[in-house]
């Protein structure tokens, strides 16, 4: 067996392999990849360049027969080995990746960083760990995410560093054989699960629908739907179509009733509570509101603490939402392109089955495996889909045998076979992308991928700095406010001063250049120039914090003379002059209707002539003017001239006036009298 001495073993062991594969020799494939490979090129060395061709070369053959493969267990073998070559390329990886495996062993002894949502789960992982990790080297994230760029089975090259991270949580970020092996046999056993489930009674599902998920049978969980103050249960079931409820019969169950989730529509898919009588006292279910149904489908499922099922199911239906709106979005007419994003939504839902089946006592987050429900909540997430748009509108994906539908068909779901053979008959004379261009376009994706995560963890971090301030109570709180405040509070006194006369030189300035700068239209420069002096603000205390290398902190004081009883009686109070003032604000508004809709005859008929008086002014008066007259008028009023010519009289005779005006009828009535 000739050894390549440039290669390290691993890649030595994979290129071997190959070729036995292929049924053709090293030497033939050398001469293949150097008529292609340019020196010069990126991307990598030559050893990674060449290992990379040997593996495209071969997955066209693995992934014919892909079924078999996974029963025998040569295709995780394979591809891991593969990941492990692509990662360690080089004959000088050797050495290096020995003292890797060293540090990692060391490593193993102390406990795997977690994140706070993992520390409950350690004592599961310290259990399953057997099963999870061995002696053999490991793969890092890059290697698994350029596995998803040449077979989109255990991971996507889209979401697959989201899947990796939650996979190897608990083994320090490292995929080790047994449990990369695990995840693939899952995905074959949830493949084969989903086969076996029967089509919803009266319903005949279309060539290219496929069941996801289904829940409510004997050997499942219960779902229940509630109308009004009934509750049926029954069996749901999710295609990437819709949604489908049987209602269970007395020998079997009843003909289903259909949510359609590709429509265009105003629909939303929303948690809700529910309870005896219309309570609402569990968190566990789901409504679905569309035109379609007048009063909304509500779907509840049981269980005894959390509402995880609920959630898990509200990410399902809003993937086929989304994926369906990615569709219309970006106009992807082509039946073949459009499947292949179907199949990718497929392929991605059937590993958050795996990944549940696998970690049991910890269910992961489902958003991570998932395109469009992850994509939809990261930043610059539109980025990311704008890119796998360009990649399923440009890429041809009829004579790849490695593509997501293509996979689909050769696992045996039944369903997509014929659709997908009599396509490719139909479009075989689509152009066929070359591979540079396709390398480049993965690039591409690659980029705003990493862009998105990158943009993630600085919102992640801001948002951790949040998490304390927002745990505070109602006292703290009010506390914070008021120091954040304390600036306005000290500004305060000096408008008080200009306003009042307290100083008269200054006030007079302050009211000669407000008239001016209104008079001459300078209203826009002013506010350059206040911005201007916001930005030496901000740049002066930005200097002060690097010279002094202090952090900026808020100092609160939340010490108080009150006792329980004391604080008690003062948050009544508040609460008694808050509705006060609730009741004030709709006294007002029911008079002002009032005016309008001239119950108030009288009254209406003097504001109409005064409206109609100040409209003839507008008409005709510059409305510089009336700005002018408004500012002079607020500081002569407030002066001593102001004060000699106030008329208490004429404030006495406005309040009687609106005091007069009465209200338009309230008639309250409950929802039980309708």
């Amino acid at each position: 067996m000739r050894k390549m001495k440039h290669l390290s073993s691993i890649a030595n062991d994979v290129v071997q392999r190959c070729s036995q594969e292929l049924e053709t020799t090293i030497d033939d494939l050398v001469k293949e990849f150097e008529c292609q490979w340019k020196p010069g090129s990126t991307g990598g060395t030559y050893s990674k360049k060449f290992v990379e061709f040997c593996n495209s070369k071969v997955t066209s053959r693995v992934c014919e027969n892909i079924l078999e493969r996974i029963k025998d267990g040569s295709f995780t073998r394979l591809t891991f080995d593969m990941m492990l070559a692509w990662q360690q390329p080089d004959a000088d990886d050797n050495e290096s990746y020995k003292e890797a495996v060293g540090k990692e062993s060391e490593d193993k002894r102390i406990q795997a960083t977690l994140s706070p949502e993992q520390d409950d789960i350690s004592l599961f992982y310290s259990d399953m760990m057997p099963l999870l990790v061995d002696h053999e080297p490991s793969v890092g994230e890059d290697a698994f995410v350029y596995l998803g760029s040449i077979i989109p089975l255990p991971v996507d090259i889209i979401n697959g560093r989201y899947t990796f991270e939650t996979l190897t949580a608990p083994t320090g970020h490292q995929l080790h054989f047994p449990a990369y092996d695990m995840f693939v046999k899952e995905i074959h056993k949830c493949m084969k699960h989903l086969q076996k489930q029967s089509t919803p009674k009266g319903i005949e599902l279309a060539d290219d629908e496929i069941i996801l998920h289904v829940e409510g049978t004997m050997a499942s969980q219960r779902v229940i739907r509630h109308i009004k103050e009934t509750s049926w249960p029954g069996r749901l079931t999710l295609t990437n179509y819709a949604l489908y409820f049987e209602a269970a019969g007395i020998i079997n169950y009843e003909d289903a009733i259909k949510i359609d989730l590709s429509k265009d529509n105003e629909k939303s898919t929303k948690p809700m509570s529910t309870g005896p009588l219309g309570a609402p006292l569990f968190d566990k279910a789901i409504v679905y509101e569309s035109p379609d149904f007048e009063e909304g489908i509500v779907i509840e499922f049981p269980e005894m603490t959390s509402s995880t099922r609920r959630d898990h199911w509200l990410m399902l239906v809003k993937e086929i939402t989304l994926m369906h709106k990615f569709l219309r979005k970006f106009n992807v007419e082509s039946p073949l392109q459009s499947w292949e994003i179907h199949s990718r939504t497929i392929l991605g839902i059937i590993r958050l089955h795996a990944a549940r089946e696998m970690l049991r006592i910890s269910p992961p987050d489902p958003k991570n495996f998932l395109i469009f429900s992850l994509f939809e909540e990261v930043p610059k997430g539109d980025y990311v889909l704008e890119e796998l748009a360009e990649i399923s509108l440009k890429i041809g994906t009829t004579r790849n045998p490695c593509s997501a539908s293509s996979i689909l068909r050769n696992m045996n779901m039944d369903q997509l076979g014929d659709m997908i053979k009599e396509e490719g008959e139909d479009t075989c004379k689509e152009k066929v992308t070359k591979v540079t261009d396709k390398e480049e376009m993965l690039a591409s994706l690659e980029s705003a991928v990493n862009q998105s995560r990158e943009e993630g963890k600085v919102i992640e971090k801001a948002k951790a700095t949040t998490a304390e301030l927002e745990e505070e109570g109602i006292s703290e709180s009010v506390a914070v406010l008021m120091e954040l405040l304390r600036p306005l509070q000290d500004v305060l006194p000096w408008f008080q001063e200009v306003i009042y006369w307290e100083r008269p030189s200054r006030t007079l300035f302050v009211l000669a250049i407000t008239i001016l700068t209104v008079y001459k239209e300078w209203v826009g420069k002013a506010i350059a120039a206040c911005l201007i002096w916001v930005v030496a603000k901000m740049a002066q205390a930005r200097n002060k914090m690097v010279h002094t290398k202090s952090e900026d902190a808020v100092t609160v004081s939340t010490e108080s003379d009150q006792t329980v009883t004391e604080s008690i009686v003062s948050a009544q109070y508040g609460l008694i002059r808050l509705h006060q003032l609730m009741q004030h604000v709709n006294v007002t508004i029911l008079k002002l209707r009032s005016i309008y809709t001239s119950k108030a005859s009288k009254h209406a008929s003097m504001v109409m002539a005064s409206m109609l008086v100040l409209a003839s002014f507008f008409a005709v008066v510059p409305f510089k003017l009336f700005i002018i007259f408004g500012i002079v008028y607020c500081f002569v009023m407030t002066s001593s001239v102001g004060t000699y010519m106030s008329n208490d009289q004429s404030n006495r005779r406005m309040k009687e006036w609106w005091d007069s005006i009465p209200i338009v009828p309230v008639r309250v009535r409950n929802a039980s009298s309708k």
